[in-house]
């Protein structure tokens, strides 16, 4: 990956505005392949979960192991790379406000025939006084999401998900929906 001095990326910013979105596109690329990483190793956990013990394998998973997943990812890194969604099964992940605009914004894109697949939604932003970049990408509800998400769950998978997360909002889910977002905060240097 290739690194701009702190110095130089202000400076070139006030003096060529193309160079910033260059720049931007050129971390919105590298954000997507963070998440690519992301996803294949959240999608190898929950294949060998389901193969091993079905949805209520798979919680335990989601619970545990998905949050190391992304730490990892952000040591790795040196980002802050997340999950979040505006109907979130655990609290910990609700969305910030800037989170919540760009959900409620892929669930017009949505609503106006967009594929979800794709989706994505970058910008630079101000943090406590530093500029950032963050980027989201939409998390498509799939066929094997709706064992926990979807509208008619299993009573023993439900019941599991009332013990793991008594104030889970994450149901009702149908394919094809928007079940929230990779989203990744990083410094811009």
């Amino acid at each position: 990956m290739k690194h701009i001095s702190a110095i130089a990326l202000p400076f070139a910013l006030l003096i060529n505005p193309a160079y910033a979105d260059k720049h931007l596109k050129q971390y919105a690329n590298e954000s997507k392949a963070v998440v690519q990483e992301f996803i294949q190793q959240l999608k190898g956990e929950l294949q060998s979960s389901m193969k091993s013990g079905g949805p209520i394998v798979a919680i335990d998973m989601c619970k545990y192991k998905a949050p190391d997943i992304a730490k990892e990812l952000s040591d790795k890194y040196g980002w802050k790379i997340a999950r979040t969604s505006l109907k979130t099964r655990n609290p910990a992940n609700a969305p910030d406000a800037w989170e919540k605009n760009v959900l409620e914004k892929f669930e017009s894109r949505k609503s106006s025939g967009e594929s979800i697949k794709p989706m994505a939604y970058f910008s630079e932003v101000e943090i406590k006084g530093e500029k950032s970049f963050r980027f989201m990408k939409a998390i498509p509800v799939a066929k094997p999401c709706l064992a926990c998400h979807g509208e008619n769950i299993n009573v023993n998978v439900l019941a599991k998900l009332n013990e793991q997360y008594p104030d889970d909002k994450a149901t009702g889910y149908k394919l094809g929906d928007v079940r929230g977002a990779f989203t990744i905060v990083r410094p811009i240097k």
